[in-house]
Parts: C-alpha cells; sequence; structure tokens
C-alpha cells in the first residue's frame, strides 16, 4: 500500500489563499501612522478600527466554518474574497474613524472566509492521520510567508501611492487568489460515525469537554500578543527605538529610519515564523501538543519581558522579531491539530472557530488598548505587561487538558 503524499493540489492551493490574505491582514499596522497624520486622528481611532477587524474576524470564524461545511468549502472562500475586497475599496474613501470602524467589520468577515478557519478544515480534511500535523504546519508556514511581504510591500506602495491606492491595489489582488479555488477538492476523510454526527450534537460534546473550554481560553493570549504587535509595533518601533547609525550593516542594505525597521521588523517575524510553524507541525506528530504549546507560550513571555526591559535598539528589535517570529502562528497547527484530534475532522471548521473566537477576542483588546494606553500614558508599557501576564496564563492553562481521542457520542 503506497503512502499518501504530503504536497498535494489541495495544500498548495489552501497555501496561495492564506498567504495572500496574510500578507494583506499583517500590513494594517503601517497604515496607522500615515491615516492618523491625513485626519488628525488620535492613535486610538484606526487602532479600534483594527481592534474591530480583530473581533469580526473572530465571530466570523465559526459562522465561516459551519457555512463550509453546510453549502461548500469554495463558496464559504468566495463569500469571503467579496466581503474582503469590498471593505478595502469602501475603506480607501473612508474620512472618519466610525467610517473605518464599521467598514473594519467587512474584512474582518473577509479575512475570516480565507483565513486559518476555512483552509484549515480543508487541509485537515484532505490530508491522511499521519501527515495531517505536518500538512497544517505547511498551511500555517504559507499564512507567515505572506507576512514576510506583506509590510513591507505595502511600506514601498506607500512611497509612490496614497494609503487609499493601495488599499485598492490589496482589494484586487485578495480577488485574484479565487483562481486557486479549482483545485481546493477535499476528499471527505470523516470516519462514517463522524458523518452521521449532526453539527449540534458535536458542538454540545465539546462544550461539555473541560478540556474545550482550556483550548478555548488558552488562545486568548496568542491573540493579544500577535494582533497588538501587528497592529502597534511598527509605530512602537519607530518613535521608541534607538535611531539607526548611518554606517551600520542596516543602513547599508538601505533600512535607514525606524520607520522601515518597523516595517522590516513584521517581514523577520513572518520569515522566523515559517520556521516555526514547519517545526510545530513536525513536533506536533511526535510528542504531546499540550505541553508543546506550553513551552511555546513560556518563550514568548520570556521574550517579550525581557525586550521590554532592555534598551530598544535596532538590534534588539530584530533579535526579539527573530524569536517572537520563531513562536509566532506555532500554536496555530498545534492548536487545530489539537481540536481535530480530540474530537474528529468532520466539524474542525466550526469548533475550531469557535476555539479562534478566543484568540481574536484577545487581538480585540490588545489593538484596542494599545492605542488607548498610547493615547493616555503616550508610550505601551503597560498593554506590553499585560501581554507578558496573559502569556503566562496561557502557558498554565494547557497542562490540564486531557488530550485523547473522544470516541463518537461519548460525552466527556
Amino acid at each position: 500500500m503506497s503512502k499518501a503524499p504530503l504536497i498535494t493540489p489541495v495544500l498548495i492551493a489552501g497555501c496561495v489563499i492564506l498567504m495572500i490574505s496574510f500578507a494583506i491582514r499583517a500590513s494594517f499596522g503601517v497604515f496607522q501612522i500615515p491615516i492618523a497624520a491625513e485626519f488628525g486622528w488620535l492613535r486610538a481611532d484606526f487602532s479600534l478600527a483594527i481592534a474591530i477587524q480583530n473581533l469580526a474576524w473572530g465571530i466570523g470564524q465559526p459562522l465561516f466554518g459551519a457555512m463550509a461545511e453546510r453549502f461548500g468549502d469554495r463558496k464559504a472562500i468566495i463569500a469571503g474574497a467579496l466581503l474582503y475586497a469590498a471593505g478595502l475599496v469602501l475603506s480607501s474613501y473612508a474620512v472618519t474613524p466610525g467610517e473605518h470602524q464599521m467598514l473594519a467589520i467587512l474584512v474582518g468577515f473577509g479575512i475570516a472566509g480565507t483565513g486559518f478557519g476555512v483552509i484549515l478544515a480543508i487541509v485537515g480534511r484532505a490530508s491522511s492521520p499521519e501527515n495531517r500535523s505536518m500538512a497544517l504546519g505547511i498551511a500555517t508556514a504559507a499564512g507567515s510567508a505572506g507576512q514576510v511581504f506583506g509590510a513591507p510591500t505595502a511600506e514601498i506602495l506607500l512611497q509612490s501611492y496614497s494609503w487609499q491606492t493601495v488599499f485598492l491595489i490589496f482589494a484586487v489582488v485578495i480577488l485574484a487568489t479565487l483562481a486557486a479555488l479549482p483545485f481546493l477538492r477535499s476528499p471527505q476523510m470523516a470516519t462514517k460515525q463522524e458523518l452521521e454526527e449532526s453539527l449540534g450534537t458535536v458542538l454540545i460534546r465539546a462544550f461539555k469537554d473541560p478540556s474545550y473550554t482550556l483550548i478555548f481560553l488558552g488562545f486568548f493570549s496568542c491573540g493579544y500578543q500577535l494582533a497588538f504587535i501587528t497592529a502597534h509595533f511598527p509605530a512602537f518601533v519607530t518613535e521608541l527605538c534607538a535611531p539607526i547609525d548611518a554606517g551600520s550593516m542596516l543602513a547599508g542594505i538601505g533600512i535607514t529610519t525606524t520607520s522601515a525597521l518597523g516595517a522590516v521588523s513584521i517581514a523577520v517575524i513572518g520569515l522566523f515564523n515559517i520556521v516555526g510553524t514547519l517545526t510545530a507541525g513536525y513536533l506536533g506528530k511526535r510528542y504531546t501538543k499540550k505541553y508543546l504549546l506550553f513551552g511555546i507560550y513560556v518563550g514568548r513571555t520570556v521574550a517579550a519581558a525581557v525586550f521590554i526591559l532592555l534598551p530598544i535598539t535596532p538590534a534588539s528589535v530584530l533579535i526579539f522579531s527573530a524569536v517572537m517570529g520563531a513562536l509566532w502562528l506555532a500554536t496555530v497547527p498545534l492548536t487545530s491539530g489539537l481540536v481535530a484530534h480530540i474530537y474528529g475532522i468532520r466539524y474542525m471548521g466550526t469548533l475550531y472557530g469557535v476555539v479562534f473566537l478566543s484568540h481574536q477576542i484577545g487581538g480585540f483588546l490588545g489593538v484596542w488598548l494599545g492605542g488607548r494606553m498610547y493615547d493616555l500614558n503616550g508610550d505601551y508599557t503597560l498593554v506590553w505587561w499585560i501581554g507578558v501576564g496573559v502569556g503566562a496564563f496561557s502557558a498554565i492553562v494547557h497542562l490540564p487538558i486531557r488530550e485523547r481521542t473522544m470516541p463518537v457520542g461519548q460525552a466527556a
């Protein structure tokens, strides 16, 4: 009997969609200063738009997961891409904070339809059990690859075009990902027993399981930390980092301002995240996922604490970006794989989507608090330390999770 291949058309197509979707999503922090400067807004105004975007993404994730399972994966992705593009186009004409904040709901739902919840469920169902953890890692790494070029591309485009034009360009790009849809024909790999269970039955079974609650709570800090850094780190670096020495290596490769360094730091996170997510996918098949997640959250907590305690220099920014990048989305293949392992793959999109809502609630608070606390205090210190605290909390709550397959029809 031949071994099932790891790399399939489904995996490649899913990676393309995730890469583009996350490249655009990761760039919004670059627009913080240009938009605030043009309209004279407070930092919290556009931050709230990004925060609402994250919350809408979280609310939309289980909805799009259920839509995909009820009406088909590709219809859910088409709906997501259309909403994404519409939100970007309309945002390019928005001139008030309220307009940006309302339209962020469309963008957030668009990310949900073209993001992890739908795509990872497709990849998970199309993968054999022995390849599933690694396939999920590869798909997650594709999102990281998008982050490598998303923020720098936005920064480069802003040198030649207005932020409004860049939004329109991004709208066209997200619609172009629909060309990958013909390859997303995912076979149904669920067992006969899983196919016979209704979504409601599976959800009730999961909600009664304490382990599902712990997974939900543990994903909160991941969203808080990632969304805060994505939205605020470019501005954080621009304003607080020591100047770049004209004779340094960075200046030699064209990075002469802290603004450029801020954009590059997001790319460095994405670059190292590719390695981190692939490693997490590899290890997830061989070791207990909850202990791997515990280690990731401990690593993030330590890295964030050390960074804020030391002087902020170009070198420390890049070192922190590399370390955080290695741990950035490494949680995603492990968390989604944990959900699939315990509750099966039939309704993985919806079950992971509900867990992901916790991630995005954290993301909402991280982005919004970042802008709010900056306007009140003039810096991000307090918000940063809150991130350190919730990271430690997430590490602890993963330890009691019972990582075992729950038989179909069995209550917790």
